[in-house]
């Protein structure tokens, strides 16, 4: 019965990030370097179960495909950011093939520095920082249960000194499956 009662939707896409550019004149700690361009691929899993399978939880994983160079006329050193949050969502039906999809939550941004030594299999450094998530996306589904999502969240990063500013939005579109 626990099965019937919810919905669970699995999805893989691609997206972007666009943030403000790097400038020499970052404000306050931060660093001249933006996490603006780049692909980045990712995937959700989302559990609805409440007010007629509208409502419940989110969790997505999306990170940078390549590699890209931090400062590099000061240290030149490859690093990859990763984006992962936990969201309420809500889900309202609009149509018989149209939905619509709200999220907001919390999670964390995770910068890997790869450096040149490896010491016991890890081959990076990773700065970790709060974060907060709210988004939109809109579902529409191409056949019974499988549905492409264009998508965007806003990224607001606590402490973020790496880069210029502490929020990126994401945008892109994924490819999912709705089990009922």
């Amino acid at each position: 019965m626990v099965a019937q009662a919810q919905r669970i939707e699995v999805a893989f896409g691609a997206s972007t990030i666009d943030a403000p550019a790097a400038s020499a004149a970052a404000s306050g700690n931060h660093q001249p370097q933006s996490l603006d361009g780049g692909a980045y691929l990712g995937g959700s899993l989302n559990v609805l179960f409440l007010k007629k399978r509208t409502v419940g939880v989110q969790g997505e994983f999306n990170w940078k495909a390549s590699k890209e160079i931090y400062l590099p006329t000061e240290l030149n050193l490859p690093y990859r950011p990763i984006f992962w949050d936990v969201n309420a969502i809500w889900a309202p039906k609009l149509t018989k093939r149209l939905a619509a999809e709200f999220v907001a939550g919390v999670g964390a941004q995770n910068t890997r520095f790869y450096t040149g030594a490896c010491s016991g299999g890890n081959c990076f450094a990773s700065s970790n920082h709060l974060m907060a998530d709210f988004g939109a996306g809109i579902k529409w589904y191409a056949f019974k249960h499988v549905f492409f999502r264009p998508e965007g969240r806003l990224y607001l990063v606590n402490n973020s000194v790496e880069f210029t500013s502490a929020h990126a939005v994401r945008y892109g579109a994924s490819i999912g499956y709705t089990f009922r």
